[in-house]
């Protein structure tokens, strides 16, 4: 899931803006999951996020597009939520040097997991501005990306389920692909 995500409020230093306009989106790639959050928010008129009670005004059921099987092709993903990148433990972020070999470095670890190969090309080509979460306490610093990647179309659904991070921090909810 992603955290709130307000249309049409102004930055402001060390505040989270809210307006009356925004959105969460929740996931899964597994089906059963999926219709059972379905279900539970339609029966739900309101969400309770912290201290903030966000009201229901309806839900959209997002189907992602069929990865192209072609391998040459430099498929485009996009982040919802930022990408958490550590490099000798600082946090690295879009235009920081290491930043996309720390990407790469990433998502080929990945693939080795899953028994693939490695995308052949990684390239960022959007970012949005940085952003600072605490999460237990403990910072974490990213930003939300667009990417180019030429791979393997079974690791491109697979990115679009796991996200772009590594580790905790995806499991936190970071580097979610919309």
């Amino acid at each position: 899931m992603t955290s709130p995500q307000f249309r049409g409020t102004p930055r402001k230093k060390d505040v989270y803006p809210t307006s009356p306009d925004g959105s969460i989106w929740f996931g899964s790639p597994v089906p059963q999951i999926a219709s059972t959050l379905i279900a539970a928010l339609a029966k739900r008129s309101e969400i309770v996020w912290g201290a903030a009670r966000l009201r229901i005004r309806g839900f959209e059921l997002e189907v992602p597009e069929p990865v192209v099987a072609d391998e040459s092709a430099l498929v485009e993903l996009e982040t919802r939520t930022p990408v958490v990148l550590k490099h000798e433990d600082r946090y690295v972020l879009p235009g920081d040097g290491p930043y996309l070999d720390r990407l790469r470095h990433n998502l080929a670890h990945k693939a080795d997991v899953l028994g693939l190969p490695a995308p052949r090309e990684v390239r960022l080509l959007e970012a949005g501005p940085r952003r600072r979460f605490s999460v237990r306490g403990a910072p974490r610093i990213g930003a939300r990306v667009r990417i180019g990647l030429v791979a393997d179309p079974r690791f491109v659904d697979a990115l679009r389920s796991w996200g772009l991070g590594l580790g905790l921090d995806t499991v936190q909810g970071f580097g979610w692909i919309r």
